[in-house]
């Protein structure tokens, strides 16, 4: 069963949303967050990503980071526009994109669940971002942003989540990235109907942030080792997420560019293709499932394996697992893709504008355009047990932060 809980979020008043919701603070780097920022002072880029309120150069992993960061947090609740509600709440969070629509239920989940691996994941977490995350939750006591998660459809939740929407919101705006965000809060007496339905769910899916996931984890082994009444029912035993239906989720691909070809000149790299790959000129650079656009001398080319491992095999089969397995290792020496500088990953929403550009500009010599992962491969993986290859999925649209913070 999937344990959901509601919970009494620190929120913005309504007229400020607009202004404190920010992008998650592992999309941007430290120049980008602070432009964000910029002549917005409650921005909750100030808080996720404080360094931008200290000196340019300083360890963004450093003690005073994660000091500011509660400096910010605590003015923010007490000075800023800021509203803590009263009762524990359930909300929906609905975000459009274009012609693109999902809607989720913003709850907190069990920490107990995420280990016993109710809550499943499909990525493999570094160490040096659960500690960053882990001093971030532990230096402002909460969970400043949720975790993206999604389940099989249910239809009592999509009844049940369907004539709230038609209540005035409590937020409805969009972003300057043209995002519309739009969030309601559930009627209190509507919570246990929503905790019985999701008691039905036997498994949710992380889709993104496992790092804040297993950071509250971590941040939960602390706090209940300081807590000599630990009971477990404490806040700090459950995470802030928003689950959504995986038939409303849209995955983009997650694309691929390669600075060299080593020794090889682009004649040759593609007859050393032809060993493996069908190659002709491609109609277009958006591939069907098991097949590959490659950028390479201003064209584009499609590559269709001549082999395929079997779909019994849910990780090699993957689109990424062939790319990799095929090309990128064994002919381009690419390893291990998560610490090799010739490869860089171009996520979808960029368009595959952004990598002929790389290619035209000569900051890369070939790029690879791939078909989007599926729901259905995400959470076959993670029902094996197993980890997806790094880059596999990007998700989009994505959720703000400092909308509802969950506080422990």
């Amino acid at each position: 069963m999937a344990l959901i809980q509601p919970f009494k979020a620190l929120r913005p008043r309504r007229e400020k949303a607009p202004e404190v919701a920010s992008v998650p603070y592992d999309v941007v780097d430290t120049e980008e967050a602070r432009k964000l920022a910029e002549g917005l002072p409650w921005s909750f880029l100030h808080i996720t990503r404080a360094e931008i309120d200290l000196a340019p150069g300083v360890d963004i992993h450093g003690d005073a980071v994660y000091s500011r960061a509660a400096q910010n947090f605590s003015a923010w609740r007490e000075q800023g526009p800021s509203v803590q509600e009263e009762e524990p709440s359930f909300y929906l969070y609905r975000l459009r994109m274009g012609n693109h629509s999902q809607t989720g239920l913003v709850a907190c989940c069990s920490v107990d669940e995420y280990q016993q691996d109710i809550i499943r994941k499909h990525e493999r977490t570094r160490q040096d971002k659960e500690k960053d995350r882990t001093r971030h939750i532990l230096a402002v006591q909460a969970q400043t942003g949720p975790v993206f998660l999604t389940h099989r459809p249910v239809p009592e939740v999509d009844h049940l989540s369907r004539p709230i929407q038609e209540e005035e919101p409590l937020y409805d705006f969009t972003a300057p990235d043209g995002i519309a965000h739009t969030v309601w809060r559930v009627p209190v007496s509507l919570n246990p109907r929503f905790q019985k339905a999701f008691a039905d769910i036997p498994f949710l899916y992380i889709a993104d942030g496992h790092h804040r996931a297993a950071a509250a984890c971590l941040a939960r082994q602390e706090l209940a080792r300081k807590n000599t009444s630990h009971s477990g029912r404490e806040e700090y035993n459950f995470f802030q997420g928003v689950i959504f239906p995986a038939d409303q989720l849209q995955i983009l691909p997650y694309n691929r560019v390669v600075r060299s070809l080593g020794s090889r000149s682009p004649a040759q790299f593609r007859q050393a293709l032809e060993e493996g790959f069908a190659l002709r000129n491609a109609d277009s650079p958006h591939p069907s499932r098991g097949e590959f656009c490659m950028y390479l001398e201003g064209r584009w080319h499609l590559m269709k394996p001549r082999r395929r491992p079997p779909s019994s095999d849910p990780i090699h089969s993957l689109d990424v697992s062939i790319l990799q397995d095929q090309v990128l290792g064994p002919l381009l020496g690419i390893e291990d893709p998560r610490t090799s500088p010739e490869v860089d990953f171009v996520g979808g929403i960029r368009g595959t504008g952004e990598l002929e550009q790389r290619v035209d500009s000569g900051k890369s010599q070939v790029a690879f355009s791939l078909h989007p992962t599926t729901l259905d491969d995400l959470m076959a993986i993670a029902d094996a047990g197993e980890i997806m290859p790094p880059k596999s999925t990007w998700f989009e649209p994505k959720l703000r932060d400092g909308l509802l913070c969950h506080l422990i």
